[in-house]
């Protein structure tokens, strides 16, 4: 196989555009650079998805069934199934799995011809959110996604010690990718009564590993009236519950939902005083590049993972004294020079360009 026009299909995610989260942040720049390479690419959707159409910017769109909204978690199973049946259908090149939670266990139905590269994602098992039971079968599941791809990608340098360590098994690491943003207007600002550099804030996924209560305890040991901004769905688990109950007496802690647009959520970042990244499993967070590039000071947990990125250009936390510490010290305007080497970061290494060529070169070199 050559440099040719390849077939290439994208398993894994909720779907594009974008609005669920990581992966599928990716995918919607990565699809979209294959297809500008002249590459005839699809990529699986939910049934769920509110993007209903069969393309995007000249992407294919296969939508396949899914019954999470009605069975839960299960549901993912049998989504990953039914994306891996069509998959047999059509005669790809390669395919792109990204994770491994729900789709290894398939392995044996997956097509014979195309090229298997996993993304093989955090460690999954290690998310406090899952029993016991559940964090055997995700060990299980990550085993089954080292043996049965062809090629495995690393999405951070811990990742890919992690798999050389555990697995003796190389990987390639390529880490997600970010845009820088330029262009900030505080006009959003108004529909969160909020003022510039005057509030801090955290965007995650309300899951017990990233942190939160350690991030929003810390806000109370703190005991100002400094607006804090929780960006996240708080409705859609337990937990996300739990914790807009706990503090809901906490008057400068609002949690404003979910939200997906870019735009809104880098003036967010780019204007708030300081912004927290509690989590701490997994490889390159997206959503610590897009802060990276949106021109604010970090405050991440300690862990290699975020290390091995931020380095020195942020400051760290470990539990809820240091994030008061750091609420009661910090101020972003004392600090550019974090902020700018953050920056600097994603031109040189983490932009959507380098990234997305990333890819397409390991594409190629696993074809040969």
């Amino acid at each position: 196989m050559t440099r040719d026009k390849l077939k290439i299909a994208i398993l894994g995610t909720r779907g594009i555009p974008n609005y669920h989260g990581g992966f599928e942040q990716f995918v919607e720049f990565f699809s979209v650079f294959l297809v500008q390479n002249k590459h005839e690419v699809f990529v699986y959707n939910s049934s769920n998805h509110p993007y209903q159409k069969k393309q995007f910017n000249g992407v294919n769109i296969v939508h396949c069934f899914d019954p999470e909204d009605k069975i839960g978690t299960a549901g993912q199973f049998i989504y990953d199934f039914n994306c891996i049946l069509d998959s047999r259908k059509r005669d790809f090149d390669i395919i792109l799995q990204l994770g491994y939670t729900s789709s290894t266990i398939w392995h044996r139905i997956l097509p014979k011809k195309p090229i298997i590269i996993t993304n093989m994602d955090g460690l999954e098992w290690k998310r406090s959110k899952y029993s016991k039971k559940v964090q055997r079968f995700l060990k299980y599941a990550e085993r089954l996604g080292v043996k049965y791809s062809d090629f495995l990608i690393s999405d951070s340098i811990g990742i890919q010690s992690y798999l050389k360590n555990s697995y003796k098994i190389e990987s390639k690491y390529i880490a997600y990718g970010a845009e820088q943003f330029n262009t900030p207007n505080s006009n959003c600002l108004s529909s969160f009564d909020l003022k510039p550099f005057s509030y801090n804030m955290l965007i995650a996924r309300l899951e017990p590993e990233n942190n939160i209560e350690f991030i929003l305890d810390g806000v109370k040991l703190a005991n100002d009236d400094v607006p804090f901004v929780v960006v996240g769905k708080y409705d859609v688990n337990k937990f996300g519950k739990y914790l807009k109950e706990k503090f809901k007496d906490q008057k400068n802690i609002n949690f404003v939902g979910g939200i997906y647009d870019l735009n809104i959520l880098n003036n967010l970042r780019y204007y708030s005083n300081l912004y927290f990244h509690g989590h701490s499993v997994g490889g390159t967070n997206p959503s610590l590049l897009e802060a990276m590039a949106s021109k604010t000071l970090i405050i991440a947990n300690e862990n290699e993972f975020n290390k091995s990125i931020l380095k020195d250009n942020a400051y760290y936390f470990s539990s809820a004294l240091d994030v008061k510490k750091h609420l009661l010290t910090l101020s972003k305007k004392d600090e550019y020079d974090k902020v700018d080497n953050c920056y600097k970061e994603i031109e040189l290494k983490y932009n959507w360009e380098i990234i997305n060529k990333k890819y397409l070169d390991y594409f190629y070199e696993c074809t040969k």
